[in-house]
């Protein structure tokens, strides 16, 4: 009795019976096609997980998780959201793009202001301006990015769980 997998993932013995390493002779799921599992997009019902992420209590039509929907399709635009005083609309994800755009171009031109004052001043300090400045900028950009990230995700967050809550 040998012990070598006709197919990938396949652990059974040639007599077709159960291996000893797998005695459930489950298939693990690795997304191909097998002999189990012929369309290859979808774990063999007996065995394997599908990936991190997929299936789970909120599946769609076709087995799959659907991504939650990205926004509200009743959004009132910025004015509506900036003056909605029940709070059922958010502004943030409408000028998050804008406030990260505002920050690139303010700490560029200050960048370029202080390269430009530095090698005005000393060539010596407008070379520490140019890299080290870039550096800086670079470091504050991605700060920014994760902090607008950080309030957009609460937000999102908050619209998905408004959603998913019963109408009463």
């Amino acid at each position: 009795m040998t012990d070598t997998p006709r197919n990938p993932g396949d652990h059974t013995s040639s007599d077709g019976q159960p291996s000893p390493r797998n005695p459930g002779s489950h298939t693990p799921w690795t997304g191909q096609p097998t002999p189990q599992n012929p369309g290859g997009s979808t774990p063999p019902a007996g065995g394997g997980q599908p990936p991190y992420g997929a299936g789970g209590p909120l599946q769609g039509p076709d087995g799959w998780q659907s991504p939650p929907p990205l926004g509200d399709p009743k959004a009132k635009g910025f004015f509506g959201a900036l003056f909605d005083f029940s709070f059922n609309h958010f502004v943030t994800p409408i000028i998050v793009k804008i406030v990260y755009i505002l920050v690139l171009v303010a700490l560029v031109i200050g960048w370029l202001i202080a390269v430009i004052t530095g090698f005005a001043q000393n060539v010596g300090i407008g070379l520490v301006f140019l890299i080290i400045g870039a550096i800086g900028v670079i470091v504050y950009l991605a700060l920014i990015r994760m902090t607008l990230e950080l309030y957009l995700s609460i937000v999102r967050m908050s619209e998905d769980i408004h959603h998913r809550l019963p109408r009463g």
